[in-house]
């Protein structure tokens, strides 16, 4: 069942790091990937975020991010109906300022329960200032939403916004407990050494000890906020668990699923190439297939509904093992209602 409200999402959370699980917010560039990652969540009874970005949402509305985001929140929650677990979305890294504008469309679309605004590319003071800000406008509808920032530079690209190797560094968990407690956010994603983006072949200095420091540092200063890693798709299942007992809940996943996604597609078509077929008369030269000869596939295997099913099948697969992964499965607090 789709849930809007942030206070349902918090208790989500809270209930996670009482119990040492944690959850994969799944970011979703492709319809057939939310409904595999859906499909893999109901299957292990596992509550679901996933989450959408401005980028991903331009593409859903041709271009307009509020069309997109509006029809993405409609099918969202006709999908999600279907379902017996707790299903969320998190409208990921909303850059400030320059996208202020969006953040106004999330805030009137209200169907989000957390929207995550970043200004982490500022200096420490205008981060803050930029959050603070941010924060105030979230919260002056009716609707509880939570809100997560990011304190500490993540390198790679994530929504078009590139941060270098030498810019990225550690979150300090004496700064945090400042930053929680001038901004007023619900959720850190906090500077640990992962990676936005394709992390193989770099050898990443991935510190689940920053994560544990940072959660000391804010649970001793009497603040309940549940810490977020980015870039989580380049982490080994050890580091991921090691930032589980960091005390680390929400783990941000997305190259992961458009690799499937890719993979899936190229791994059926080039096992179905032989349905694809020439025309009589015409020799079975699979270099000409698309020179114009007028090939016709059997639409047994080639129509997009076909490799669309397996994509979903696939990204279910992948969703039901990250859930036992982060201990997840079989912890819907919702299933059922």
């Amino acid at each position: 069942m789709p849930y809007h409200d942030g206070a349902a999402l918090s208790t989500v959370y809270s209930a996670a790091r009482d119990e040492g699980y944690g959850f994969f917010a799944s970011n979703v560039t492709q319809f057939d990937v939310l409904l595999g990652l859906l499909r893999g969540a109901d299957r292990v009874d596992a509550d679901a975020v996933v989450q959408v970005s401005r980028e991903s949402a331009a593409f859903y509305g041709d271009g307009d991010p509020a069309v997109g985001l509006d029809a993405f929140g409609a099918y969202l929650d006709r999908v999600a109906e279907r379902t017996d677990v707790g299903v969320f979305c998190n409208v990921d890294h909303v850059h400030l300022p320059d996208q202020r504008d969006f953040l106004d469309t999330v805030v009137e679309t209200g169907f989000a329960s957390s929207v995550m605004v970043d200004a982490s590319d500022r200096p420490f003071e205008e981060n803050v200032e930029r959050v603070s800000e941010a924060v105030e406008h979230v919260r002056e509808g009716d609707r509880e939403t939570l809100v997560e920032a990011e304190l500490g530079r993540v390198a790679g690209t994530e929504s078009g916004v590139e941060t270098a190797e030498e810019d990225a560094f550690y979150t300090d968990p004496e700064q945090a407990v400042e930053f929680v407690e001038r901004t007023g956010v619900d959720l850190l994603a906090i500077s640990v050494g992962t990676r936005h983006g394709v992390a193989s072949g770099r050898d990443l200095d991935v510190r689940p000890d920053v994560a544990r420091d940072v959660d000391e540092a804010l649970r001793d200063a009497g603040h309940d906020v549940p810490l977020v890693v980015h870039g989580a798709s380049g982490l080994s299942d050890e580091q991921v668990e090691a930032f589980l007992d960091a005390g680390v809940p929400k783990f941000n996943k997305n190259t992961r699923y458009q690799y499937e996604y890719a993979r899936t597609a190229a791994d059926f078509y080039h096992d179905h190439a032989d349905a694809v077929r020439p025309p009589a008369g015409v020799d079975d030269d699979r270099g000409s297939m698309f020179a114009g000869a007028g090939w016709s596939p059997d639409k047994t295997h080639f129509h997009p509904h076909v490799v669309g099913e397996e994509v979903r099948e696939r990204l279910a697969d992948v969703m039901a093992d990250l859930s036992d992964l982060t201990g997840s499965a079989g912890q819907s607090l919702y299933a059922g209602r």
